[in-house]
């Protein structure tokens, strides 16, 4: 999870391996967002290996972890996996196993919710606009897409967002 945007991404992989977990940041978080500067984890083996530690070293990773015994360092990061555990075992089917065909839909309407902390949605902190769902279709929805790059861009600097600068900040 983006602690400045709130931002979470979540993905079904095969195990908690080192390689595997290495694997997803590669493949999944950096290739889409680009290399963070900071990345602050729990005290997992995956997170403190070798290959781990040796990728966020090549890459120029400053890399964190919550202290020990005291997941609370750690409450964002917790809190989202308390509400995803909830909010699947809604859609799940009884016997639990397609929760990770149902994980992307969750993903969906937590990042186009409006957060309590910052009082805007995922989505509109990292990209600077709402995203359309589904449901838009159905009901419709006023038109909010600038007519131009120039135009977007206009809009980015009357909210703040200075260029050169992403709205992701962080």
């Amino acid at each position: 999870m983006n602690y400045f945007t709130k931002w979470p991404e979540a993905y079904v992989i095969p195990n908690q391996e080192a390689t595997t977990v290495a694997e997803a940041l590669l493949q999944d978080w950096i290739c889409r967002f680009g290399v963070p500067l900071l990345l602050h984890s729990d005290q997992g083996t995956n997170f403190t290996s070798a290959v781990f530690t040796g990728l966020m070293e090549l890459l120029g990773v400053t890399k964190t972890r919550t202290t020990p015994l005291h997941p609370q360092s750690d409450g964002m990061v917790e809190r989202l996996n308390r509400t995803i555990l909830n909010h699947l075992s809604l859609f799940t089917h009884r016997n639990q196993n397609d929760w990770d065909q149902k994980l992307p839909l969750f993903l969906l309407a937590y990042r186009s919710a409006v957060h309590e902390t910052t009082g805007l949605s995922p989505s509109q902190m990292l990209m600077g606009r709402e995203l359309r769902l589904p449901c838009d279709l159905l009901f419709g929805r006023p038109p909010d897409d600038p007519s131009s790059p120039v135009e977007y861009l206009e809009d980015l600097k009357a909210r703040g967002f200075s260029e050169g600068t992403p709205p992701s900040a962080g």
